[in-house]
């Protein structure tokens, strides 16, 4: 039977310094000669260090052991089952983290009102830097929030040559959405998706959100937002400005390298601890 050697807990590799996602589709996920092998349906195979990455993304015509999901556990590596490409979110394995300090702290200051409040706007400062936030309320930051977003979306298309006529999504109707805002919805749920696998990683509640209220992914949703100017918003732009009907791989292709030149694996860990404190 093949052993995958559980790690030592002090060996395996903190969030801040892990690999960006790793997306699988049309394969099987297993463990061979001590280590976590790939089988691709189109016989490509190859050794993924799981140890090292911040997430595995599991997407349609995968299969994956026991055995596989035991090392991935033991190696502190969450695991999200996705659409096609990255496009939907299904679910997300057990947390691996084997502390709860981060946990037992983001609800102690959730349940405060004003702690969680306070929390909220130092969120809305990263927002609008050089604004004073404390003397507004949080409905009128919100507000404050979305007139921003819409700028931005103006401005990336003038900057890119894209013709911007507003955000239109609707995950029910996939085809009521024009191609930048396709490419949007896909860099922003890819983004979603690594946000995740870094709050669970680290032992946060993803559903406690603070500018966010409802929903399982609220926290998901406040820090994602932080980073979606630097990172999805310009990949998705980008992508169509090159390519008119850029598909989901090219949008998460430049996705990627935006992740990368801005440093979010080692910044979303530091605000995480920073903000939620």
């Amino acid at each position: 039977m093949p052993v995958f050697e559980r790690p030592p807990l002090e060996s395996l590799t903190p969030a801040r310094e892990r690999w960006t996602p790793l997306y699988l589709e049309h394969g099987r996920l297993e463990v061979d000669d001590s280590s976590v092998k790939w089988i691709g349906a189109d016989r490509t195979v190859f050794r993924i260090p799981v140890a090292t990455l911040s997430t595995v993304l599991l997407g349609p015509g995968t299969t994956a052991t026991q055995a596989a999901m035991k090392a991935c556990g033991e190696s502190n590596t969450p695991v999200c089952w996705v659409g096609d490409e990255g496009l939907r979110f299904y679910c997300l394995g057990d947390s691996p983290t084997h502390n709860s300090d981060n946990a037992r702290r983001q609800a102690k200051t959730w349940a405060v009102k004003r702690h969680r409040e306070a929390v909220a706007r130092a969120m809305f400062s990263r927002r609008f830097p050089g604004v004073d936030v404390s003397d507004k309320s949080i409905g009128e930051l919100r507000t404050m929030e979305g007139l921003r977003v819409k700028g931005l979306y103006a401005e990336l298309g003038a900057r890119h040559g894209v013709t911007w006529k507003g955000r239109r999504y609707d995950p029910n109707n996939w085809d009521v959405s024009d191609n930048v805002n396709k490419a949007v919805s896909a860099a922003n749920a890819a983004l979603y998706a690594l946000t995740l696998a870094v709050i669970w990683s680290m032992g946060f509640l993803p559903q406690l959100g603070f500018v966010h209220s409802s929903g399982p992914l609220a926290l998901v949703y406040d820090f994602a937002d932080l980073y979606k100017p630097e990172t999805s918003l310009p990949a998705a732009f980008q992508a169509v400005a090159i390519k008119a009907d850029a598909g989901n791989r090219e949008v998460l292709t430049l996705l990627k390298l935006r992740i990368e030149e801005v440093g979010v694996m080692r910044r979303l860990p530091k605000d995480l601890k920073a903000l939620i404190s």
